[in-house]
């Protein structure tokens, strides 16, 4: 109940900070499994889209993050594992010859749960959208039976620009597409330029 109750607090405070809302553009927000995979640019990005998922599919959605920054106290421990249910992936440093960076991603979706990627791997300085990591594809090849649904998230640079500690208060929206498909014989550098094609393709044009 205490961890419910986190994760309430937590949504009505990145709601107030950023006047965030959800467009539903390609999709709806169906009882599925999905992969929601945005573009990356604020700490705040996980939580927002978080946030912006129905109950009933936002406690079944778990975010990918970073080992190295989310096990670094206790606090985040708490946070990631106990109020998120995040995934933890290891991000650089020496693996065994056979480590799997996607493997506890995998096994979620085997768990029948839903996640939410940043293909990009990190932020981004300019909230101009970085190639895809291979991942994506990867898991697309592996998953067929899920939906993986592009995000785009507008204003989350300016609002938590990286480097900075407070927010600027911003109107955020999260548009989500529709579902792509990996092709038969499509290439891993054609899905992959595709899927960022999609977030792109939804961001409000200026």
């Amino acid at each position: 109940m205490l961890d419910r109750l986190v994760g309430i607090f937590l949504i009505a405070l990145a709601r107030l900070l950023t006047g965030a809302y959800a467009n539903w553009l390609g999709c709806k927000p169906e009882v599925c499994q999905r992969l929601y995979f945005a573009n990356h640019s604020s700490h705040l990005d996980f939580l927002l889209l978080w946030a912006m998922l129905p109950p009933r599919l936002r406690y079944k959605t778990r975010p990918v993050a970073g080992a190295d920054y989310w096990n670094a106290t206790c606090l985040r421990r708490y946070i990631i594992q106990r109020v998120f249910r995040g995934v933890l992936i290891e991000r650089g440093g020496q693996h065994a010859p056979n480590h799997n960076p996607l493997q506890p991603l995998q096994e979620a979706l085997d768990a029948g749960d839903s996640l939410i990627i940043f293909p990009e791997g990190t932020r981004s300085l300019d909230g101009e959208i970085q190639p895809f990591k291979a991942g994506l594809y990867h898991l697309a090849q592996s998953n067929p039976q899920v939906e993986f649904v592009p995000v785009a998230m507008e204003n989350l640079n300016r609002v938590m620009p990286k480097g900075e500690l407070l927010p600027v208060p911003l109107v955020c929206v999260l548009s989500f597409g529709a579902p792509i498909v990996l092709g038969a014989e499509e290439s891993k550098a054609d899905y992959l330029a595709r899927a960022r094609q999609a977030i792109v393709d939804i961001l409000p044009k200026r």
